[in-house]
């Protein structure tokens, strides 16, 4: 061996590059491999009614609307499902739940789905009611006509509220279509902002603005004890109702009886991410086969070794410098 072949063998950049080209080949050559993962076919419905505007959806971080981190918790659950996933998406607002498109493949349509989640605005309601029981039921029917598993974002608060408390008939067989509730926004009672026609913020609704007792169907019980009553003319009392309906909280305990009346899951959505478990957790996956392309590993690698050949070089040069006479 010559004497510069045995300076370039015990040179360490030498040997440096060797394996970065290497790892090239390698990547250049990598095979795909066929993985088995689990895809889902969902229904997301989104609550888009005037409670979904209280900024308390963010605890311990900057305010933030509900209907903000639901939609953070959707784009998050879209990231985080396998290639051959199928996702639709749909509203929720006044008794109905609304489809806007269809359940589509994941991976080929990231972007569109990704934007119109994002798009998702609370100017989309087309009523100020907010009967959420009713449209459960309702995204329960949908997603069972399209084969899917329901994923429900909502904070829960029934506006005007339940008559009696109750909660309306479910038609449905209880447990036929699975899916997740996901409560969204605080737990402690926070005003509702109030827009004007033009859609600029105007302050909070107060008392009066907002139903504080159904009174359709047969009045409650204690209805003859009340001030002004008669059983023609006031068979609710003789006064205006009061209470607390102006304020809302994320009704937790109203979820969870909707889950048990119609066989779904609840998970309260404590950060993006609860997403993604709740939905592992209360929704039926498929088996599917995908192919992984391995080049990403030799050519993360590769790039390492060309890192590490300059850094070799830069080294060098300072312990060696050039001068120049």
């Amino acid at each position: 061996m010559t004497r510069r072949a045995h300076l370039i063998a015990r040179d360490g950049r030498f040997w440096l590059l060797v394996l970065a080209l290497a790892l090239t080949l390698a990547a250049i050559g990598a095979p795909r491999l066929t993985m088995a993962r689990e895809a889902r076919d969902l229904i997301l419905v989104i609550d888009v009614t005037g409670s979904m505007n209280v900024r308390d959806g963010r605890p311990g971080g900057p305010p933030a609307t509900r209907l903000s981190q639901a939609k953070e918790g959707a784009r998050r659950l879209l990231a985080g499902l396998p290639c051959q996933s199928r996702l639709g998406l749909g509203i929720f607002t006044e008794r109905r739940s609304f489809l806007l498109f269809e359940p589509a493949e994941v991976c080929e349509n990231f972007s569109a789905i990704d934007g119109a989640i994002d798009d998702l605005d609370w100017r989309m309601a087309w009523e100020g009611d907010s009967y959420v029981a009713r449209g459960v039921h309702g995204a329960i029917a949908m997603a069972q006509g399209l084969g899917a598993d329901l994923v429900f974002l909502t904070d829960g608060h029934e506006a005007p509220p339940l008559a009696g408390g109750e909660l309306p008939a479910f038609d449905g067989e209880p447990g036929k279509v699975a899916g997740v509730l996901v409560g969204v926004g605080g737990t402690e009672p926070s005003p509702i902002p109030k827009f004007d026609r033009d859609g600029r913020e105007v302050g909070f609704y107060g008392e009066s603005d907002v139903p504080q007792e159904n009174r359709s169907g047969p009045p409650p019980a204690d209805a003859p004890s009340r001030a002004g009553y008669n059983p023609r003319n006031a068979p609710w009392g003789g006064e205006a109702a009061t209470g607390t309906e102006h304020l809302s909280a994320m009704r937790a305990e109203h979820l969870r009886a909707i889950a048990a009346q119609t066989g779904l899951g609840y998970a309260a959505l404590s950060t993006p991410a609860t997403v993604i478990s709740a939905v592992e957790a209360g929704t039926r996956a498929r088996p599917v086969e995908v192919r992984v392309d391995t080049s990403a590993l030799p050519a993360a690698f590769a790039l390492l070794s060309l890192t590490a050949l300059f850094g070799v070089g830069a080294a060098a040069a300072r312990r060696d410098p050039v001068h120049l006479h």
